[in-house]
């Protein structure tokens, strides 16, 4: 009797257990969710209002690490000089790259110019959304193949979602001209530009604030293309675009790629973009 009621509470438990999942920031953690559900756990390394590209993680997360069965990387900044250091704390944990077959481009500046290497804001756009969730797909399948028909499922759903931003987004910039330039204050929009045939203008030049010569190139540049509004983060300083608004009389709109909410988030960009 002992031996049955052993059998029935530990077979629950494996039932049961989720897939520990680690992400390196909260859009991840939406992607993850809509495909694991119940069946997994998330554990984010960068939370809200901090910024990845200088982030250092916490010793309470360090302990999530030690039970984590998988880590998705993602090639922001701070994952370069910490993944040695997580894989080490849990040697077991397996670590998958999500950004696997999506093609990288130049971060800010006009076109042909590299202004501080590759970007790694590549969750900007659906297209490199599908890709990210394809591998985030393969790999629970992997790890829990048990699962398979509901990940599967979750994920059909949430392709199907992806899709239809993409057609919304289509949508509201169906009436913008091609090549229609839009400004940022960080380069964090460059994908979801390139996809949909726009042009962002970074007040940010490699990392640092403009100096004077260049907040005038900046404004005249942003009058000379009839510029509408200035993109912000949260996780950066606005004082510089709200100089730079201030000269153009034109709004400051706080937009961060961090937001879970990604589908609405990129929805409120583009139609800040066409101005509806």
């Amino acid at each position: 009797m002992k031996k049955l009621i052993f059998t029935l509470l530990f077979g629950s438990s494996l039932v049961l257990a989720k897939v520990n999942c680690v992400v390196s920031i909260l859009p991840q953690k939406s992607f993850t969710k809509a495909i694991g559900g119940d069946k997994v756990s998330v554990t984010v390394m960068v939370p809200v209002g901090q910024e990845p590209h200088t982030y250092e993680p916490k010793p309470s997360q360090m302990k999530e690490i030690s039970k984590a069965d998988l880590y998705f990387t993602l090639d922001v900044p701070f994952e370069k000089p910490w993944l040695p250091k997580l894989k080490n704390q849990n040697s077991k944990m397996k670590i998958i790259n999500v950004a696997n077959g999506i093609k990288k481009i130049a971060m800010g500046g006009k076109e042909g110019e590299e202004n501080g290497g590759l970007d790694p804001h590549i969750w900007t756009s659906p297209k490199n959304i599908k890709t990210i969730a394809k591998n985030i797909y393969k790999a629970l399948l992997s790890k829990d193949p048990a699962n398979s028909d509901f990940y599967k499922k979750n994920y059909e759903t949430l392709i199907a979602k992806i899709d239809k931003t993409d057609e919304k987004i289509k949508n509201i910039l169906a009436k913008t001209p091609k090549e229609t330039k839009f400004m940022v204050f960080h380069p964090a929009w460059g994908y979801f530009a390139k996809e949909y045939s726009l042009v962002q203008l970074p007040i940010e030049i490699e990392g640092k604030e403009p100096k004077p010569k260049q907040m005038i190139n900046l404004i005249k540049e942003a009058k000379a293309n009839g510029v509408k509004a200035i993109f912000t983060e949260p996780e950066f300083s606005q004082k510089v675009a709200k100089q730079i608004a201030k000269e153009l009389n034109i709004p400051v709109i706080a937009l961060s790629p961090l937001n879970p909410d990604w589908s609405s988030n990129l929805i409120k960009l583009a139609k800040a973009i066409a101005q509806q």
